[in-house]
């Protein structure tokens, strides 16, 4: 009885764990999507360059997606008429959160490189990219 109630147990644990890892992929290829929806309506000419994360190194991947999401808060859309799906598109990757690994990371926001705010975006996706890999 005691080694059914432990396999039992053990089952469950198991497919808990294989459905949770394709949920978070899903959600970031959501992410991606939204990022990619996002970059032709950015303004790119006379704006604020954003420090933008490039190819971080694993135990840094949490502090770049920080700095990303912080930056996309200095975004500003190209035009009055695209103004309501980039103040949605902003919002969308407002709520997003990135789950933390644990490891500390050296580097801050500040330490990266300045970009367009194109650019800023292509290195967004490319993070994302490397974390559904």
């Amino acid at each position: 009885m005691e080694r059914t109630i432990i396999f039992c147990m053990l089952f469950f644990c198991s497919s808990m764990a294989l459905t949770a890892a394709p949920h978070k992929i899903a959600k970031y290829k959501q992410l991606l999507k939204t990022i990619d929806r996002l970059e032709p309506i950015v303004k790119d000419k006379d704006v604020e360059l954003l420090h933008t994360p490039e190819n971080p190194v694993d135990e840094c991947l949490f502090t770049a997606a920080t700095c990303f999401q912080k930056g996309t808060l200095k975004l500003q859309p190209e035009n009055s008429q695209v103004n309501s799906t980039f103040t949605q598109t902003i919002k969308a990757l407002k709520r997003f959160t990135f789950s933390h690994s644990g490891k500390q990371c050296e580097s801050s926001c500040e330490s990266y490189e300045k970009k367009t705010p194109r650019e800023f975006l292509k290195s967004f996706a490319k993070l994302i990219q490397k974390v559904i890999r």
